[in-house]
């Protein structure tokens, strides 16, 4: 199960982080964020210990999403050393939220 971040955790756990982080962000009724939650976790298991993978809710956490410009959802952030190296939008297979990696 992918942990659910909020802004308070923001700095610690994505942009002071010494791995890459991925973050899922999206929002309880939206269905493409539901389908790809098992992905996402299983995404987690494969890559535990050398990728953080993290959810936050943009309806929770507006301040977040609007830094990041998050408009459609879901939406994939892999941060690299505090920054964004990589995104995507929208449902995606688990081979390409992979390669981002």
């Amino acid at each position: 199960m992918t942990v659910q971040i909020n802004s308070a955790d923001w700095q610690e756990k994505v942009l002071d982080s010494d791995k890459p982080v991925l973050i899922d962000f999206f929002a309880t009724w939206c269905g493409p964020c539901k389908m790809m939650a098992p992905v996402i976790d299983e995404v987690a298991a494969e890559q535990a210990g050398q990728v953080d993978v993290y959810k936050i809710d943009i309806d929770e956490n507006p301040d977040i999403a609007q830094k990041y410009g998050i408009m459609s959802i879901p939406t994939f952030i892999v941060f690299k050393n505090g920054e964004p190296a990589a995104q995507t939008l929208g449902a995606r297979p688990k081979e390409q939220i992979l390669a981002m990696l």
